[in-house]
């Protein structure tokens, strides 16, 4: 039977939790298994399917994945993705599309992996687990290593915050930001992120907005960055003026993510703009809600489950 599986976007690091801290986002990709479609066809629609075109197909590598993985074969089908998450921004499209696929093949092949088995292949695709555990999982999720589930950290149910970003036009590759970081770092900025990354996710733990707001400043990966990044800081500083709690580089970037109290969006969506025309840099300015749940299958009666715990 056709069925769809819905995947979050998602920003990774949060400032100091470098690749071990993803925070789900309410902007979805789909991609759609059809058994009895024409077999092979893949359609591509969705304001980023023009720069998808010509690419690797992550959902489809990552079904094949799973079937060599399970020592199964998959079946005919047609495959139709939706990308809106935005490509190359730093906004989890490549975790959105990996997760899609394991999920899409573990319903499809009738496999019954547990949500921690798929997380474990995902983290080995994607190279670290912090955009696909909160692709997976949903909220905001800490990936520590040797642990098999995503350690959730919105469990309290009173964290009232949104997320305001700049998303540049122009996109950014993750080779070339993990590239510009040195094979070392002063042992003083190690402490600092040590102490940032604690408080951080303390604050999310707890719904603490003063832990979350000095948690959010990082010294291992963004003063690196920034150098090809150059609206990062400007826009980081414009977003804290306006009202946000923290500013963040979202991922490996272009992209700036500012965690607000609803009352501020607009200001600092505002802020983003003029920060944007002052130096020069096209993009858009987006609200999103943080997700709370992750990856979800919709089968052909509209019926929603998730992979199961």
């Amino acid at each position: 039977m056709r069925f769809t599986v819905r995947t979050p976007a998602s920003s990774a690091n949060l400032g100091p939790g470098f690749d071990a801290l993803g925070l789900a986002l309410g902007l979805w990709n789909e991609a759609t298994i059809d058994p009895d479609g024409n077999p092979g066809e893949i359609i591509l629609q969705g304001t980023e399917a023009r720069l998808l075109e010509g690419r690797e197909n992550l959902a489809l590598t990552a079904m094949k994945r799973l079937a060599d993985e399970t020592d199964r074969s998959l079946p005919p089908f047609s495959l139709q993705v939706r990308t809106d998450v935005p490509v190359a921004r730093g906004l989890g499209s490549s975790a959105a599309a990996l997760v899609a696929g394991l999920v899409a093949a573990n319903q499809l092949l009738g496999t019954s992996l547990s949500a921690a088995d798929l997380f474990s292949l995902a983290w080995q695709m994607e190279g670290h687990g912090d955009n696909v555990g909160a692709a997976l999982y949903g909220g905001a999720v800490l990936a520590v290593p040797e642990v098999p589930d995503p350690i959730q950290l919105l469990t309290h149910g009173r964290l009232d915050l949104c997320a305001v970003i700049f998303i540049p036009r122009a996109t950014g590759l993750t080779r070339a930001a993990r590239a510009a970081l040195p094979p070392m770092i002063p042992h003083a900025d190690a402490a600092f992120n040590v102490a940032a990354a604690g408080g951080l996710v303390l604050g999310l733990h707890t719904g603490d907005t003063r832990l979350i707001a000095a948690g959010m400043h990082d010294r291992l990966h963004e003063p690196y960055r920034a150098r090809l990044f150059p609206h990062l800081e400007v826009m980081s500083a414009a977003a804290r003026t306006a009202g946000a709690l923290g500013a963040c580089l979202s991922g490996a970037g272009p992209s700036v993510l500012a965690l607000t109290e609803p009352a501020c969006t607009q200001a600092i969506a505002n802020a983003y703009r003029g920060a944007a025309a002052s130096m020069g840099v096209a993009g858009e300015v987006r609200q999103l809600a943080v997700a709370p749940v992750g990856a979800e299958i919709i089968d052909g009666c509209g019926r929603v489950t998730r992979p199961a715990g």
